[in-house]
């Protein structure tokens, strides 16, 4: 007899420190208001984005009736890559008038074949348009 395929309670985004996460909010308080164990979760968040070096990483949690739960680990989000890759703290208050920092093009490929699986686009072309656009409303200008 074939298995049945488990269907979701409950379904939740949370965002941690990757491999540096911690039951305190708000891991903690989502974790406990689905039933999911905090600790058992950051153990395997942790495990899993360890070569992270506490980047921000969102996960998508399933939560099941038997309280067990599986998680999708999603990837940085754009605009702490391009910071990473600018080498600045944050963006700029004014983007189109004060620029904060540089990227170049081979940068921004990086970044979008970090994020093409998370990316709402077809194809790396598409994908360099979402991440320059973020940088250009960040106050990153964008050489090559």
């Amino acid at each position: 007899m074939a298995k049945k395929k488990k269907i979701p309670k409950a379904t939740f985004k949370v965002q941690g420190a990757g491999g540096q996460a911690t039951p305190a909010p708000p891991i903690g308080p989502a974790c406990g208001q689905y039933g999911v164990n905090p600790g058992q979760f950051v153990q395997q968040f942790n495990e899993r984005t360890k070569h992270l070096n506490g980047m921000p990483v969102t996960a998508v949690v399933n939560v099941y009736n038997d309280r067990t739960f599986d998680f999708i680990i999603k990837s940085p989000p754009a605009s702490v890559l391009l910071k990473d890759a600018a080498k600045v703290a944050k963006g700029s208050g004014t983007p189109h008038k004060e620029k904060v920092g540089k990227v170049t093009m081979a940068q921004v490929e990086a970044i979008v074949k970090t994020k093409i699986n998370d990316l709402n686009c077809f194809d790396n072309e598409a994908g360099k348009r979402i991440v320059m656009g973020t940088a250009r409303n960040m106050g990153i200008e964008i050489e090559g």
